[in-house]
């Protein structure tokens, strides 16, 4: 939404912000203007409804009411705003609906779509070849590769390199028992369609097992296993429970449908207590948070004003609407330590080239300033890695502090990034902060 909103700006990604996901994931949220509230609700909805409704055609209408319940009853993940994992979903099942009805051209444009959408759809197109090795596949795929051309350099350093020097650094000390947990977790809670659809598993086919190996394999890139990871797993355990429980008889089918009362039990009163007015969740308390600065920004800036978040707080920047102040939206390419950890850590990756980065962020000038990071983490506050003259304290929450711009200095307000990646080789930050502690 933060993204989207910069595009409704007439920012470009890549070249005028910096943006880590490829750009559907973005444009998608301009069909709707951005906005949150029931929009927003509405918009879930529909997607939810779309993706239940395809599918129908690979696993029956049983698939199609499995989808729906796990994506509206699930895990936590599954009420976020539709962010990658989520969206790649819709496109997960045209690919493998075209490619197992005979339209392998078809198959490779559904991949291509996805691959606008999250770099995962590379494992998509592995799976459409299961089902279709065809070369019309690559031809379907090829012809939405121009589009990604169109951003140049900038989108390889920004989604590709950023993403791969991601993916390769988890945080998590124990990535197999972390696995093992995650995993049984949500087995347990998706039990209904796991045990459907590995009740006929001497008929699976070695196909339907790549398929779920391959998606396996996709929940465990970058050694993180958070609970968005498990959408692309979902596919197929709910298509083939689906043609698992058209085939099974009447009281079986009732068995296992029963074990839909996990996750209904688990996360129907929350959700009734929300429908009711009751906000106050530890989940959403930074939220609230957020909605607290955001409410403050709106009240005081004029239309032309512009907004940088330091930390990662993108709620912030999607409720306030303002143009970004900055070529960044929050911290992670400026400090060089990402969002699933700065928390608490302090000590940035090296050789990323954060400290020409910084350099470029410190050369702007945007109306507010939000310091979403420093109260949690003071080691990475925003004043140790940009001279604050020129703005004025105006509110403290318990996890932001607002500057806003009292005494404007003499910088260059130009917030585009180059027509090149920028240095990606050198990282002084560490000198910053010590610097500065």
């Amino acid at each position: 939404m933060a993204a989207a909103i910069q595009m409704l700006h007439g920012r470009l990604p890549y070249f005028d912000f910096w943006f880590d996901k490829p750009p559907l994931s973005a444009a998608v949220y301009l069909l709707w203007g951005a906005l949150d509230g029931w929009v927003l609700r509405l918009a879930g909805a529909l997607y939810v409804t779309g993706c239940a409704a395809m599918a129908s055609r690979l696993g029956g209408w049983y698939a199609a009411w499995l989808l729906a319940v796990y994506l509206s009853f699930g895990i936590p993940s599954a009420v976020m705003a539709l962010a990658p994992d989520l969206l790649l979903i819709a496109p997960h099942l045209a690919a493998v609906w075209f490619a197992q009805s005979g339209r392998p051209w078809l198959a490779g444009l559904a991949c291509g779509i996805a691959l606008l959408i999250h770099t995962k759809a590379l494992i998509l197109l592995a799976i459409t070849f299961l089902f279709a090795p065809n070369w019309r596949i690559l031809v379907g795929f090829g012809a939405t590769l121009p589009v990604h051309a169109l951003f140049g350099a900038n989108y390889w350093q920004q989604v590709w390199w950023w993403g791969r020097v991601y993916s390769e650094n988890t945080f998590v000390a124990k990535p197999f028992a972390e696995f093992l947990r995650r995993f049984g977790n949500w087995v347990g809670f998706q039990s209904a369609a796991v045990v459907a659809a590995l009740l006929p598993w001497r008929t699976l086919g070695w196909r339907n097992y790549a398929w779920l190996a391959l998606s396996l394999v996709s929940v465990a890139m970058g050694l993180r296993f958070f609970p968005r990871y498990f959408f692309f797993l979902l596919v197929p355990v709910v298509v083939l429970a689906g043609r698992s429980l058209e085939q099974l008889p009447k009281w079986w089918r009732i068995a296992i449908l029963a074990l839909l009362l996990i996750p209904a039990v688990r996360f129907a009163p929350r959700n009734f207590t929300l429908a009711l007015g009751n906000e106050r969740w530890d989940d959403l308390a930074l939220f609230h948070d957020s909605r607290t600065v955001a409410s403050y920004i709106q009240q005081q800036s004029k239309p032309e004003d512009t907004l940088f978040v330091w930390g990662y707080r993108p709620d912030i920047n999607a409720l306030t609407r303002l143009k970004g102040g900055s070529p960044f939206l929050e911290s992670q390419p400026l400090d060089c330590i990402f969002a699933d950890r700065h928390l608490r850590e302090f000590r940035p990756m090296p050789n990323l080239g954060c400290e020409q980065r910084l350099r470029r962020f410190r050369e702007t000038e945007p109306s507010w300033l939000v310091d979403g990071l420093g109260p949690s983490n003071v080691r990475l506050r925003l004043e140790a890695f940009r001279d604050m003259r020129g703005y004025e304290l105006v509110l403290r929450t318990p996890t932001a502090y607002l500057y806003k711009l009292v005494t404007p200095q003499i910088r260059n307000l130009d917030v585009g990034l180059p027509s090149h990646p920028m240095h990606m080789g050198r990282d002084v930050v560490p000198r910053v902060v010590v610097a500065r502690r």
